[in-house]
């Protein structure tokens, strides 16, 4: 099982690198980081524009220019906005809200998607499976945007009826917030429930379609009867032997789940002000910054592969073929 981890591992490092100087390399090859320099009025003198030019070392070959941008990523300095702000003291900050955002949100969601999932499936064609089927497709069916403003005046009724700010719906804290370490936490959770919650009803709509066809494959199956054959019961047979087998192809689906969401909740985190990696990447291309957005990019491929790593142990851990 080691070999087979540290080859996938291998794997992962080797397209994390790919991914990278693609997006590298297309950011390069479409961006004009001197397109709002040149737009100011009065434009500024063709030295001030020149300079600029070579301080982004635009004149150079973009695999050089990657190469150098790498080497100090090795570093831990991931370089400069075009506007001349370091980049690592930023990424630090944009991490923490979107893992603080997004983890919270996937966990629950996961979570609660594998039990609708699997209650769906046990319970076939019954009211529990017909109510979990139309939430689904409900959900699914509905824009996050929508599903996030629509979040907003839910909290917003709740806090006019019961006349205190029971849930916050904009940012990660209250600015005027003073307080202990107790109430602070608190004031954090207000703010994070609303967010979480647009992540999560996608996430368990999502995860408990997977997991209700995953789980109606292995209720017919033969292994599933010989177990109850030998004496276990239904319950035990299925939470036993079952589930376990019904999570194998969903463990793959978890992990580059999470890291695909990370950039992909931007409506999430611009709607409720959450000022994450998803939203640094519009702004990034907004501002036609290339290392930004090559920034972003490597963050994403690492969640990615460690996401992706993470799977196949808890694959192997699931499937003892893999240890063989």
């Amino acid at each position: 099982m080691a070999g087979f981890l540290l080859r996938r591992l291998a794997n992962y490092v080797v397209l994390c690198l790919v991914a990278t100087f693609l997006a590298f390399t297309l950011a390069s090859l479409t961006f004009d980081p001197l397109a709002k320099l040149n737009e100011r009025n009065p434009p500024p003198p063709a030295s001030t524009i020149e300079a600029k030019r070579r301080d982004l070392r635009l004149d150079e070959p973009v695999p050089q220019r990657f190469v150098i941008w790498m080497s100090g990523v090795v570093r831990g300095d991931f370089g400069s906005t075009v506007t001349d702000q370091p980049i690592s003291a930023e990424l630090g900050r944009r991490v923490g809200v979107s893992l603080r955002l997004f983890l919270l949100g996937t966990i629950l969601g996961v979570s609660l998607g594998v039990v609708v999932g699997v209650v769906s499936a046990v319970r076939q064609y019954r009211f529990s499976d017909y109510f979990a089927t139309l939430f689904s497709f409900l959900v699914l069916s509905t824009p996050v945007f929508l599903v996030g403003t629509l979040l907003k005046f839910g909290a917003l009724r709740l806090n006019e009826t019961v006349g205190v700010t029971v849930l916050y719906f904009t940012g990660e804290t209250d600015p005027s917030f003073q307080g202990g370490w107790i109430a602070a936490l608190l004031d954090r959770l207000r703010h994070l429930v609303l967010p979480t919650l647009a992540i999560a009803l996608h996430q368990i709509a999502y995860y408990s379609r997977y997991q209700r066809s995953a789980m109606l494959d292995v209720l017919g199956s033969d292994f599933l009867r010989t177990a109850q054959a030998k004496g276990l019961t239904r319950r035990k047979a299925l939470f036993k032997h079952g589930l376990r087998t019904a999570l194998i192809p969903m463990a793959t689906l978890f992990a580059f789940g999470f890291g695909l969401l990370v950039t992909g909740g931007v409506f999430t985190e611009r709607i409720f002000s959450w000022f994450g990696m998803g939203d640094w990447l519009v702004y990034g291309v907004e501002q036609q910054d290339t290392n930004i957005v090559a920034t972003v990019t490597l963050f994403v491929a690492v969640l990615v592969l460690v996401s992706g790593w993470l799977s196949d142990v808890l694959y192997a851990a699931l499937d003892p073929r893999v240890r063989v």
